[in-house]
């Protein structure tokens, strides 16, 4: 048995999750740690999503802050644990993506995992895209394969859905490798828009967009983006779906009420994310929803009723807190880099081949 730790910090900018598992057959949760993102740190990792001046330095000091940070997550969970840094194997940080082209051949994750283990005294395992990119594929997204283990059992097939700042399907075939894609976005676009509006860092539950109607005009402008009839593999991230985006979009149409435009943006992700299960898999009839948007019970109400003859739920129907599952995954994966096992899904990704993902940082 050893212990991973795995670190994630996601689109969203809310905060990092830290997951302490145990890994034997399976990965097992042992405890966790919420550390909320400060807001300067925040305001700069967005700031570098975007061209501007003086990345380098910026993106330099920027993934500094976020490695102390990070490290002083992980101390504090150990001491909450009364564990050594010697009783865990390696921390799988996943960093904090900037910028997401595989397009044009690249992925980049900011966290200095070689500040973050000297930090700690743990190997650090990070770096997990590049290599499946390098390998023809999108290096997004990396968690179908941690699904697939984690929730395939005999005769059964569930689809999983992760829900953060973009939602991707993991649709889980017995014996059979697993399919998976980013299906556009989840919270981005409804937390930036109650940001701006209201000054709230996300819609609690999704009661501000209940509080609205969906603006048809609106929504078949914004379901209009290529990306929603492109199958799989793909993947995206804020370098299309923006507030800026969205706000090309409210230029050519008018909608009286703030409320009406967050609703239409949760009905985007519900129908980006149904059409796309009901295209790739029609038959599915077992939805497990991880990630934070498995908390927007309007979100939720509105997945049961556009899948009617699909049970929508969340992980925790099989013992799994939503809240825990990327990270993980990033300890997953760590896992799997020591142990030479290759973690890419070339059915997921589009890459020519399993590739052992990873670049190692020795405590």
């Amino acid at each position: 048995m050893y212990r991973y730790l795995g670190v994630m910090s996601g689109t969203s900018l809310d905060g990092v999750d830290i997951a302490l598992i145990e890994q034997t057959g399976q990965s097992k949760l042992v405890a966790s740690l919420y550390i909320p993102m400060p807001e300067k740190l925040r305001e700069e990792i967005l700031a570098l999503c975007s061209p501007g001046a003086d990345e380098l330095a910026r993106s330099a000091l920027a993934e500094n802050r976020w490695a102390r940070l990070v490290a002083a997550g992980i101390n504090q969970l150990l001491a909450q644990e009364k564990l050594a840094p010697d009783a865990i194997r390696a921390i799988g940080s996943h960093g904090q993506t900037v910028r997401h082209d595989p397009a044009r051949g690249f992925s980049i994750q900011i966290g200095n995992p070689a500040l973050l283990a000297e930090l700690t005294g743990i190997r650090v395992v990070s770096d997990f895209r590049r290599r499946d990119i390098a390998a023809g594929g999108q290096g997004a997204p990396l968690v179908p394969a941690f699904h697939a283990a984690l929730f395939e059992r005999q005769g059964h097939s569930p689809a999983v859905l992760n829900i953060g700042g973009f939602s991707n399907l993991s649709l889980i075939e017995p014996s059979q490798a697993v399919r998976g894609f980013d299906c556009g976005p989840g919270n981005v676009l409804m937390d930036a828009w109650i940001q701006r509006c209201r000054g709230m860092a996300y819609d609690r539950n999704g009661d501000w967009a209940a509080s609205g109607t969906v603006h048809q005009d609106l929504l078949q402008s914004l379901l209009a983006a290529p990306f929603f009839k492109a199958t799989g593999p793909k993947s995206t991230g804020r370098e299309l779906f923006n507030l800026p985006w969205l706000e090309q979009h409210l230029a050519q149409v008018t909608v009286a009420k703030e409320e009406d435009i967050q609703a239409t943006l949760l009905e985007l992700s519900a129908l980006t994310i149904t059409h796309a299960l009901l295209v790739a898999r029609p038959e599915t009839d077992e939805l497990l929803v991880c990630g934070g948007g498995a908390h927007n019970r309007a979100l939720m109400k509105r997945l049961g009723q556009l899948l009617p003859g699909c049970t929508v739920e969340t992980t925790a129907s099989r013992g799994l807190p939503p809240d825990w599952i990327e990270a993980m995954a990033f300890a997953w994966l760590a896992h799997c880099c020591l142990e030479n096992i290759p973690s890419n899904s070339p059915s997921v990704t589009g890459a020519r081949g399993p590739r052992i993902l990873g670049a190692i940082y020795p405590a």
